[in-house]
């Protein structure tokens, strides 16, 4: 029975899929997208909620029987990228593209609710589809969807990232840190600017940002626990206007990495530290704009270990993997600090079908046959969560 139901609504989710994909929005412009959602979710029969923490709709199914409350999660949002790819449903929005598998999240939660829709009297509570925007940018959706009484009153929480350096038919998840926070630093750096033949007069903020540039490549490797993960990178150094003045002011930008609370709070104050004493040392002064973003995301014990159980029911045993830590973010994060849930990577890679680029690659696609793999594997954990397995 319930291979007939995939068999005869894949071919919808690829449909769903492909639609999205050509008509992307950018984050926290998903209008469109939810009014479609929200009219899929409709046509199955779902119970409805729009403009949740902005755009973001919520489906509720309540079935016969009492019961707990499960949360499964989809991001909407696109990304500022030129679709690259030549295909029939590559993206008709001219900048913007779906290069993150985020329109394959949206159908594969609608493929499951349809699943449950098909078949209340197996619901035991109620489970709530979430369709969140704003992924991709800071300070997120996940945050305004929460505000917004998202999950009042749920239990358990469950998401997937479709995932192209894992096969298809592959899957993913660990308990515990999983993925890394995702800060940002802004140091602007204010000396004195002069002439290029006279820099005794001036204090140079080209050559402090220079220095500050390489000590705080030190942070990392002598103030960071070795056993902790951490990243401190330098994205951009802009300073100067030409080649005979001295500059009076430049900018250093970059982002941090880590993945418990203490290395991350660390770090920030190590970088603002640095920035004063070194911009000091030369003769100027620093001001830095440092912005929290992501928390790290922090699988639940107990439900990545029920993940394990019943990922056998969909992937075959020797696909079932342990991920290892990553440093991209995610703000699915905040829903895992407010109830337990789990976090899985589903393997979207495959040569044949081109789905060989990274994400966020111009050229990024992923093999559709994951989501199948994906819906399957939402509807088991509502399944294993609401009975107790």
């Amino acid at each position: 029975m319930k291979e007939v139901f995939w068999e005869q609504w894949f071919p919808t989710m690829v449909a769903w899929r492909r639609h999205l994909h050509s008509h992307p929005e950018l984050s926290f412009h998903e209008r469109e997208t939810a009014a479609y959602v929200a009219e899929r979710l409709r046509e199955i029969g779902i119970e409805v909620r729009t403009g949740v923490g902005g755009h973001g709709v919520i489906g509720s199914l309540k079935g016969g029987k009492p019961g707990k409350t499960v949360v499964l999660r989809a991001d909407m949002d696109a990304l500022a990228i030129q679709d690259e790819k030549d295909c029939e449903y590559a993206s008709k929005v001219p900048g913007a593209m779906h290069a993150c598998g985020h329109d394959g999240h949206t159908s594969m939660l609608l493929g499951a609710a349809a699943y449950f829709a098909s078949r209340p009297e197996e619901v035991e509570g109620e489970i709530r589809f979430l369709f969140q925007p704003a992924e991709e940018v800071c300070p997120g959706g996940a945050i305004e969807m929460i505000r917004d009484g998202a999950l009042e009153g749920a239990d358990v929480i469950y998401g997937l990232h479709l995932w192209t350096p894992l096969p298809v038919g592959q899957v993913a998840s660990a308990p515990g840190p999983l993925m890394a926070s995702a800060d940002e630093f802004f140091i602007d750096i204010t000396g004195r600017g002069g002439h290029g033949g006279m820099p005794h007069v001036t204090s140079d903020a080209l050559v402090a940002g220079a220095a500050l540039v390489m000590q705080l490549q030190t942070i990392v490797s002598r103030s960071v626990d070795p056993l902790q993960p951490a990243v401190v990178t330098v994205g951009t150094f802009q300073a100067g206007t030409a080649q005979n003045v001295i500059a009076g002011t430049s900018r250093i930008t970059g982002t941090v990495r880590t993945f418990d609370e203490e290395t991350r709070l660390m770090v920030r104050r190590k970088i603002e530290a640095m920035a004063a004493s070194v911009a000091e040392t030369y003769g100027a002064q620093a001001s830095v704009s440092y912005l929290m973003g992501y928390p790290p995301l922090v699988n639940d014990e107990t439900e990545t270990a029920r993940f394990f159980r019943i990922a056998p029911k969909v992937f075959e045993p020797g696909a079932i993997k342990e991920s290892t830590k990553l440093m991209p973010a995610e703000d699915f994060s905040y829903y895992l600090r407010e109830i337990p849930g789990c976090f899985i990577f589903i393997g979207a890679g495959n040569k044949e079908k081109q789905a060989v680029y990274p994400h966020h690659h111009p050229k990024f696609d992923f093999d559709e046959d994951a989501m199948l793999y994906g819906a399957r594997l939402l509807t088991e954990l509502v399944r294993a969560y609401q009975r107790g397995e």
